[in-house]
């Protein structure tokens, strides 16, 4: 069982958490600096992801995965964190990108359906 949602270690640990990859890669827990979990600044991280740090993951055609709460969470919480996405994604936004970047949105649990949403009102 693991208790934890987030892994943060410094690169000269990675040789030791790599060991774990198979159980906490499947998870989405394998620390990556990308995501800034394999950092020097472990105080930092651990203060980020305390505060709520939206992480996200893109594919190539452009769509993207993200969690922004689970089913116990309060529906104002649930709007508050799907706003904050959309906020995070349209910040990340390049600057060579012309027209609508975000063109849709949809919510789903992890095994149920998906339900569309509304891209204009979370950008209100």
């Amino acid at each position: 069982e693991i208790a934890f949602d987030r892994c943060i270690a410094t690169p000269d640990m990675m040789g030791v958490v790599g060991r774990l990859g198979k159980i906490l890669g499947p998870r989405g827990l394998m620390p990556n600096p990308r995501l800034g979990t394999v950092t020097m600044d472990v105080k930092g991280a651990i203060a980020a992801a305390k505060t709520g740090q939206v992480e996200y993951r893109a594919e190539k055609a452009g769509i993207i995965h993200a969690g922004i709460g689970k089913v116990s969470f309060d529906d104002d919480k649930l709007v508050e964190n799907a706003r904050a996405l959309a906020d995070a994604i349209q910040k990340a936004r390049p600057a060579g990108a012309k027209g609508t970047y975000l063109k849709s949105a949809a919510l789903s649990s992890t095994m149920g359906p998906g339900v569309r949403l509304d891209v204009s009102s979370l950008n209100a």
